[in-house]
């Protein structure tokens, strides 16, 4: 399995764009073959972060989901509102 950690920092100017944005990426992803979990999470202690956590079946489901349309489409919209950072792992 593989696991991504991607934290998002976005400004507040942004935050309703980026929320729906990422909303819709989450909720397509959900549906794709070899995704085990994909959810958004918003810090407790911090307004202006967010977490989105992916874990994927094999190194084949995650390809296929960063060739999807849906993320092609919404990522890049997510990176121009926000600084991202990620983080891999493999299980």
């Amino acid at each position: 399995m593989i696991r991504l950690n991607v934290f998002i920092q976005v400004s507040n100017k942004n935050k309703i764009e980026f929320e729906n944005i990422a909303k819709e990426l989450v909720n397509a992803s959900q549906k794709e073959n070899g995704c085990i979990a994909y959810d958004l999470f918003m810090s407790s202690t911090r307004n202006d972060v967010y977490m989105i956590c992916e874990t994927w079946a094999d190194k084949t489901s995650l390809k296929a989901h960063e060739e999807s349309e849906h993320f092609k489409t919404c990522f890049p919209k997510i990176q121009n509102l926000s600084d991202i950072k990620v983080e891999k792992f493999q299980f």
